[in-house]
């Protein structure tokens, strides 16, 4: 059905989902264990290089990570508080309640890892691991359209324009994994408490390893949940504090009254920051609104 899709809409065009058996692939499955296996086995074998284990130096470690790149959210506001997007050898956490545009999000994401070099993108594939059923593929089509008339647009010279009519997608490497979302297993399946623990230590360490000894991006949306305290409750992030040390960057979405928020509440290199931003047809956008002031979040 994927392969029907780029055919008829995208061919030789920016492309969101592959067929398993090229580099890309889309699974639905609300099971905990086939996480473990894509990850450890699909994706470590068929996918990404084999690490060499060759010593590198701290400065040759700080080269590679400028020489990264990163991979853009569509919202300029956003963008320039993550200091060029979503970073690519790290782990991001995506947090919210159900409706604030996780899934949305990663979408645009899975999208925006497909620009072509000539544009400032990675011209890289993703792959996309669906939990919870809520892969959408018609509103992939939607933001995938949407990014390819946003360049066309911006198309000046002969080398762009090439570009957006000979993407080829054969020799391409996988730069971004999506998770979304990592709770829904952990709550539909684990009753056993030392097993979730020992099972979500897994999975961190899994996706930490990944993102920086293979240059991925890595995605990971989370649910929220209740927690109480001075006797009063509050919203944050499920699975606990275990959980919460496996990303490198934390971004809670919530509304706040009308308008949605994105908050940076965890990352080694951006300001604490709150960004407002709208889900519109197109995709994940800016809300055409300053910048406000975060309080009170990090604790989150």
């Amino acid at each position: 059905m994927v392969q029907v899709l780029q055919k008829k809409y995208y061919k030789n065009r920016l492309l969101c989902i592959e067929n398993v058996q090229r580099q890309t692939f889309f699974i639905n499955k609300n099971c905990l264990f086939c996480l473990s296996y894509y990850l450890q086995i699909r994706f470590s074998n068929s996918l990404i290089r084999e690490n060499t284990g060759e010593a590198v130096t701290a400065l040759e470690l700080l080269q590679r990570e400028r020489e990264c790149g990163s991979i853009t959210t569509f919202s300029s506001q956003l963008d320039h508080a993550l200091k060029g997007g979503l970073p690519v050898g790290k782990v991001t956490e995506i947090c919210g309640a159900p409706g604030v545009g996780k899934t949305q999000l990663c979408l645009q994401l899975s999208v925006d890892v497909q620009i072509p070099r000539s544009f400032g993108g990675l011209e890289a594939q993703v792959i996309f691991m669906d939990t919870e059923g809520s892969f959408v593929l018609q509103r992939v089509v939607d933001i995938a359209a949407a990014v390819v008339r946003h360049f066309s647009l911006l198309a000046e010279d002969g080398e762009q324009k090439d570009a957006m009519q000979t993407f080829n997608m054969e020799s391409i490497l996988v730069r971004l994994l999506v998770i979304d979302s990592v709770a829904f297993p952990f709550r539909q399946h684990l009753d056993d408490l030392s097993q979730r623990t020992r099972l979500l230590q897994g999975l961190a360490k899994q996706v930490i390893s990944m993102a920086t000894r293979h240059n991925i991006a890595v995605v990971i949306t989370n649910q929220m949940t209740t927690r109480l305290q001075d006797s009063q409750s509050h919203l944050v992030p499920a699975l606990g504090e275990i959980w919460g040390h496996a990303s490198t960057t934390r971004i809670i979405l919530q509304w706040e009254g009308s308008q949605q928020v994105a908050a940076i509440v965890k990352s080694p290199c951006c300001m604490d920051m709150a960004i407002q931003y709208q889900i519109t047809s197109e995709g994940f956008r800016d809300a055409n609104q300053p910048e406000i002031t975060l309080t009170n979040q990090r604790s989150l």
